[in-house]
């Protein structure tokens, strides 16, 4: 129970939901016992009425006897009739307050967890697959709700039940209930071995569920990918494999209490045969009648219950332990990045690193070395160099995705791991080089930063990104939904509005990471020329592979494995006649060829 102790917290804030449940559990159960007592009175008031029924033979009396005797049992059988319909409401009731609960409960660690994923830095999610996220939120959090429903109610139904009956059953005749309750024991040795069984497959079956889903995931998200390449077929015999891993974990699991119920049945069966044997020697002793019997019998039954509950609700919380523990790990990670301040911060701009080395944690490989510059306000940065060479690392270190293992770097002069990150990170205009955007509106996607869509600034910066026209050219123009991904969009067409989505908050810090590689020259120089309006006043790094998108950048640093080998101006990095003019002289004759 360790790892549902994380639960607590929900039971103590849905406390007086949870009261009264428990309550309703109590008063139910006692009108559930009480049948046995009211079914014993009949019982022996039958063996009396038929012994008088037989001593008045040939008297008139015997008639009266007889209708007497069937008044009662009417009597007796409308009383369990009407109790047992009491016990129902207040059944009723217990499910109302305590599953209800487990719902709003269900909800609150829901969204615990999907704001505790918002918070984690991006080293975890490079660890960690989506469709393993996916599932922690909503298959274990299922499981976990069986808990804090269906596995709760039945557990203090059983206890509650288990103690009454047991209670009755002494009441009567310790003996006879010492020998009804001597499998009990037995019953108890066999859970306690058959639950660490349950609870090492319910793991297993959940950690094969996340690999299932994640490959599920990768799939459908790749399917272009796959269908180019024909590969459906080794999909679908991959997606086999995972799934009969997956089955065999569940059967695993389904043949353990397979022989667990069972097991329990034939011990309560037990406890009937020998309540029948030890009763009857009793009620021959003459220490209780046969009433009695009977009314042990309906205890002994009213057991199974309990004992069958037990087996189910101990599978539940197995499992559930299993799928918190999963929840657990993710919730007690931390992010390495921390926000050392609260508040507003508005940034004129000034951007300094200062030898500045990152190696990423993950794969220990070193992207940055010793990397130093200065952006001032209304500066144009641009940073060029080879596949690898660190490029987009500058930029993500830039907005803190990641913190920088040695030297520093500023914004006006403040280290950015003392600003609040929230709002330092409004500040910055960013446009990825693997466009993201959501199944949504374009107009929606481009005002994805904003907290209103305000159609004018939207189309402004639709106007600016140079993907005005192509919107507008849809049946549904802004209004049109693009599919996952922006599946519906071209590439360059995504990328446009990826620019326009950074425009559009008026940041006073822009970057652009690659982000015009899509997109043919004359878009380029169109975009360009727009973007000089849009850049005015703000500080902007752009990150290219082509020499014609940065070479009217104020200042060009070129890298090469982390470090920087050449920067200075256009022409003064082609009068050197190093790296940066091999690059613009083979760009060229790429375009003449």
């Amino acid at each position: 129970m360790k790892h549902l102790a994380h639960l607590n917290k929900y039971f103590y804030k849905y406390r007086w939901r949870m009261i009264p449940g428990v309550i309703f559990v109590i008063v139910s159960n006692y009108f559930g016992v009480l049948p046995a007592q009211v079914i014993r009175i009949a019982f022996d008031l039958v063996k009396e009425n038929i012994s008088m029924y037989r001593l008045f033979d040939g008297f008139e009396r015997q008639q009266l006897v007889y209708e007497i005797f069937g008044y009662s049992l009417l009597l007796f059988g409308v009383l369990v009739l009407l109790l047992s319909l009491i016990r129902g409401i207040f059944l009723f009731l217990m499910r109302q307050t305590i599953i209800l609960t487990s719902r709003h409960i269900e909800y609150d660690l829901k969204n615990e967890i999907y704001n505790h994923y918002q918070q984690l830095d991006m080293a975890f999610y490079r660890r960690n697959n989506t469709g393993d996220l996916m599932n922690r939120v909503t298959e274990d959090v299922n499981r976990v709700r069986s808990y804090l429903g269906p596995a709760i109610m039945y557990s203090i139904n059983t206890v509650v039940l288990s103690v009454m009956v047991i209670a009755a059953m002494v009441s009567v005749n310790p003996t006879l209930a010492a020998y009804a309750l001597m499998p009990i024991p037995i019953l108890s040795v066999i859970l306690l071995f058959v639950n660490k069984i349950i609870n090492r497959r319910s793991e297993r079956i959940q950690q094969q569920l996340s690999t299932l889903s994640s490959f599920v995931q990768e799939t459908f998200s790749g399917i272009r990918v796959i269908k180019t390449y024909n590969r459906e077929a080794d999909k679908m015999d991959r997606f086999t494999d995972e799934s009969n891993h997956y089955r065999q974990a569940s059967l695993a699991l389904v043949k353990t209490e397979a022989i667990f119920f069972p097991l329990i049945l034939l011990l309560i069966g037990l406890s009937t045969v020998i309540t029948v044997y030890v009763g009857g020697l009793e009620v021959a002793k003459g220490t209780i009648t046969s009433g009695n019997i009977a009314e042990f019998i309906i205890y002994v039954n009213q057991l199974t219950f309990p004992a069958m509950a037990l087996a189910w609700v101990t599978s539940l919380i197995q499992r559930a332990a299993a799928s918190q523990k999963r929840i657990n790990e993710f919730l007690r990670t931390t992010s390495v990045i921390q926000s050392a301040a609260q508040g507003h911060f508005r940034a004129q701009g000034h951007i300094r690193f200062e030898a500045v080395s990152f190696t990423y944690p993950d794969t220990g490989i070193q992207a940055v070395k010793n990397v130093s510059f200065e952006v001032k306000p209304g500066e144009v940065l641009a940073i060029i160099g080879k596949t690898g060479s660190g490029k987009s690392t500058l930029a993500n270190l830039l907005m803190r995705m990641y913190d920088v293992d040695s030297g520093a770097i500023t914004i006006d002069g403040i280290d950015i791991r003392q600003l609040p990150l929230q709002a330092f990170r409004s500040q910055i205009g960013f446009v990825p080089q693997d466009v993201f955007l959501f199944s949504d509106t374009i107009a929606n996607n481009i005002a994805f930063g904003l907290d209103e869509v305000h159609m004018d600034a939207v189309e402004n910066a639709a106007r600016h990104a140079a993907v005005y026209d192509n919107i507008t050219a849809f049946e549904e123009g802004f209004s049109t939904t693009i599919g996952e991904r922006g599946i519906t969009l071209s590439g360059g067409q995504k990328q446009r509005v990826s620019i326009a989505r950074a425009l559009i908050k008026n940041p006073q810090i822009l970057i652009f990471d690659d982000c015009l590689s899509a997109v043919d020259t004359k878009t380029e120089e169109e975009i360009l020329r727009n973007l000089s309006t849009a850049m005015q006043g703000k500080s902007t790094i752009f990150i290219a592979h082509r020499v014609s998108t940065i070479k009217n950048a104020d200042h060009i640093m070129v890298l090469d494995e982390g470090s920087i080998i050449e920067q200075g101006t256009h022409e003064e990095l082609l009068a050197r006649q190093g790296s940066y003019f091999e690059l613009h002289e083979k760009q060229l004759l790429e375009e003449a060829v």
